[in-house]
């Protein structure tokens, strides 16, 4: 005697469906949540833990995708000031603020960086992000290094090293002991140019998630804050290594 065979649809059609809850019940398994959830905390806790890793997880990879989205204006923006060596291995890129404390107490090691290793390309990217006395000196800059590529170095270290607020005065002083065209720097650093290239900046740290003062980017590594020399030179390192195994 042959039998009906039973397939999946066959299984699925002959399933009962459970009741639906009362309201009762309903208000039952809640309170049932409720109680367990109050005597077992630790299970929001890890879900939040969870949660918090996902996004992070998500906007680091962002972040690296940016990286190589935005490499060249990273890079070979030619608005952006460049020292040390033109065709260096390594590039690093500061993305810093003249009335900021730590990239003034970390610039002394940059300098001895810049001096010392001839093979390093260093990119300025001005981000005037804490007053309008430092977009004051960043359009000063910018000017210097539209006018004058290597005065831009020397107008850097000065503001660098300034001490106290900045003022269109005492910009314009040191600019003009630096033998620059006052009238040529004080037309360009209030050009729509200018406006464009402050405002690009404060666009690429935002995509890189730079959101303060000093971040540096060597290769695909974004570092926050005034790192020591020593870290920036084991971080050089290391890419060199890799450019020279890859």
């Amino acid at each position: 005697i042959s039998r009906p065979k039973i397939g999946h649809t066959e299984m699925l059609d002959n399933k009962v469906s459970a009741p639906p809850l009362t309201l009762r019940q309903s208000d039952q398994v809640k309170q049932i949540i409720k109680q367990y959830l109050q005597e077992n905390p630790e299970i929001i806790l890890d879900s939040v833990q969870k949660l918090r890793e996902q996004q992070k997880d998500i906007a680091n990879g962002q972040i690296l995708q940016n990286l190589t989205t935005y490499k060249e204006l990273i890079l070979n923006d030619p608005t952006s000031p460049v020292a040390g060596n033109p065709k260096g291995d390594v590039t690093v890129v500061e993305f810093f603020d003249y009335s900021c404390g730590y990239c003034k107490r970390i610039f002394p090691d940059l300098k001895k960086l810049i001096n010392d290793d001839k093979n390093i390309r260093f990119v300025f990217k001005e981000l005037p992000i804490l007053s309008r006395q430092s977009e004051l000196a960043a359009r000063a800059a910018l000017a210097a290094w539209r006018q004058d590529k290597a005065k831009y170095m020397q107008i850097h270290s000065e503001f660098m090293n300034l001490k106290g607020r900045f003022s269109k005065t005492r910009i314009l002083r040191i600019a003009k002991n630096k033998g620059l065209n006052i009238s040529e720097l004080t037309r360009d650093m209030g050009s729509l140019t200018l406006d464009k290239i402050i405002k690009g900046n404060r666009e690429l740290a935002n995509k890189l998630n730079i959101t303060g003062t000093p971040g540096f980017i060597i290769g695909n590594n974004i570092i926050p804050g005034a790192v020591k020399l020593e870290t920036l030179k084991n971080i050089i390192a290391d890419v060199r290594k890799n450019k020279a195994a890859g």
